[in-house]
């Protein structure tokens, strides 16, 4: 038996057991991107709203990415190619100032759209297969094809600031930019979205940071080199205890809290950062 039972690096190609033909989705071209978004439409719900309209300063929020909308389609004259359109539907949180101590934190939604072409290959094969059902006649599935099938991942966004306009009051029938979302994307909110101008006294534009990877991916079949069956080595374990003495001593001696350094360092990396953006 070959001693590559466990995933890792490979040594000895000697210890190939055999070749076999697997299906699964190729990624024939991706990207990755990283968005500065500016002045994206913030629009409250209808209690976020009351805050704001007698807010004096906003301070740094927080951003989270509650769903992307995708829609691939072939692009014309240039075989192979595809755009893909993404629309992500964030909740951002903000503090208000009211003029007491402490601030009042609002949420609201932010709509970000964004596209970009990649390659998916050609064909369009249709695809059939069965759930099979003993005893009795297999369930047909639905009918399916090979088209390239987009993938998007994406990390929660980075609030990088915010700023308040006064708007004039809109004449009748007059609304906002944005009338429809997805349900499940207002039912995370407390509350209903307010999307009329007519509502509105104050519009709030927010500035997001958004790190995204996008991919291509269609269904093929590969020939690939196989060691043997991946068997687990490790046994389960129901123990999840910790030592918090041991927790605290691996914790590094605060050593510029006592003693404030001359210089501060700005953020590099994304969770110094978001922290950072979501304090200022």
């Amino acid at each position: 038996m070959p001693e590559n039972t466990m995933p890792g690096p490979v040594c000895d190609l000697n210890s190939v057991r055999e070749s076999v033909c697997i299906h699964t989705r190729k990624i024939f071209d991706s990207c990755r991107d990283k968005d500065c978004v500016e002045d994206l439409r913030f629009y409250p719900t209808a209690a976020a709203q009351e805050v704001l309209n007698s807010s004096q300063m906003l301070k740094g929020g927080t951003a989270e990415l509650l769903y992307v909308y995708t829609d691939v389609e072939p692009v014309s004259f240039n075989r192979g190619f595809y755009s893909v359109d993404m629309r992500f539907y964030y909740r951002v949180t903000l503090q208000v100032c009211t003029g007491t101590p402490r601030y009042t934190e609002v949420e609201g939604l932010c709509v970000f759209d964004k596209r970009c072409i990649l390659f998916g290959s050609e064909g369009n094969a249709k695809i059939f297969s069965s759930d099979t059902v003993l005893d009795e006649l297999d369930v047909p599935g639905r009918m399916r094809t090979n088209l390239p099938v987009a993938v998007v991942e994406a990390v929660d966004p980075i609030v990088l600031s915010t700023r308040v306009a006064e708007i004039p009051l809109p004449s009748a029938g007059e609304r906002g930019c944005l009338a429809e979302i997805p349900s499940f994307v207002a039912q995370s909110f407390n509350g209903e979205l307010l999307f009329d101008d007519g509502a509105l006294t104050r519009r709030i534009y927010v500035t997001l940071g958004q790190f995204t990877l996008v991919r291509l991916e269609r269904d093929t079949q590969l020939l690939i080199p196989v060691y043997d069956y991946c068997v687990p080595q490790c046994e389960c374990s129901c123990d999840s205890q910790e030592d918090p003495c041991g927790l605290f001593r691996s914790v590094a001696f605060p050593i510029n809290e006592f003693f404030p350094p001359n210089s501060v360092e700005t953020p590099c990396d994304y969770n110094a950062t978001k922290s950072y953006c979501a304090c200022h």
